[in-house]
């Protein structure tokens, strides 16, 4: 006896519209995915330099511009009807104080690599949850604030290399109630579309962050760095060395000043 062929069922419009659209979608959470991490990295890494930065180089501008400062004060003294040079004596006090403040809150932080190197298991964690998490692809305000709460967390222990933390926090997120959405063909393809269009939208913003971070002064300073080491030179270390050249020719120009307030007090 002749078996009968299974039929299988033809999708309805529907259907076949709501696979087509997960499919977009699914391309599109993978581009945005990469995109992220991407965002992250570079993120990471130039903020591991501008840290390692402000301390090493931060500590011989805040020493140069306070130099500079004592020059305007003197030359100020020299001269106490000169109302431009009280005005550049206050600027470059000023300057000197913000310097100073810059160099003493990257002290206060803890000291990390100048390069910061996520490893590909790290990264490949981090897309994944990128994926699942992130805040631009919430339903609704309350959806928001809870992945907004999460990715943060998410985006801390990627900064600091800590697979483990990023796994516990992807494991809660996916075992949470609020991942469970789901029931008709309508709803599912209204949700599909909706989401396509966040996506979009998070990947429009993603492109404009990172276009920012690389045409931002300590990203451009960052590659130079990054060029410098390729070729076997230390960037940092010889800007403190033109640096400390610089203050003491500053110093002597302190020194003229002051003999010249000395002779002219007595």
């Amino acid at each position: 006896m002749q078996e009968k062929k299974a039929i299988t069922p033809r999708k309805t419009p529907e259907e076949e519209e709501l696979g087509s659209k997960l499919a977009e979608l699914a391309g599109l959470e993978s581009e945005l995915a990469q995109k992220e991490l991407d965002l992250s990295t570079l993120q990471a890494e130039v903020g591991a330099f501008e840290l390692h930065y402000l301390q090493l180089v931060g500590a011989k501008l805040a020493e140069l511009d306070a130099v500079k400062a004592l020059i305007a004060e003197a030359f100020a003294r020299l001269h106490p009807a000169d109302q431009q040079a009280k005005r550049e004596a206050r600027e470059a006090r000023a300057q000197a104080e913000e310097t100073k403040q810059a160099h003493q809150d990257a002290v206060a932080q803890p000291s990390k690599s100048a390069c910061f190197q996520p490893s590909e298991s790290l990264k490949s964690l981090y897309k994944e949850a990128a994926k699942k998490v992130h805040p631009d692809l919430a339903n609704d305000e309350k959806d928001r604030e809870e992945r907004n709460r999460v990715m943060a967390e998410i985006n801390e222990a990627y900064r600091n290399g800590d697979e483990e933390r990023i796994k516990n926090l992807l494991r809660e997120w996916v075992d949470s109630p609020e991942a469970i959405s789901g029931e008709d063909i309508g709803a599912k393809l209204v949700r599909t579309i909706r989401k396509i269009a966040q996506v979009r939208r998070r990947l429009s913003t993603v492109k404009t962050d990172m276009a920012a971070l690389i045409g931002s002064e300590i990203h451009r300073l960052y590659t130079l760095f990054k060029e410098a080491k390729a070729a076997g030179h230390d960037l940092l270390n010889e800007m403190v060395a033109k640096l400390e050249e610089e203050i003491q020719k500053e110093k002597s120009k302190l020194d003229q000043l002051l003999a010249g307030l000395r002779r002219s007090s007595t």
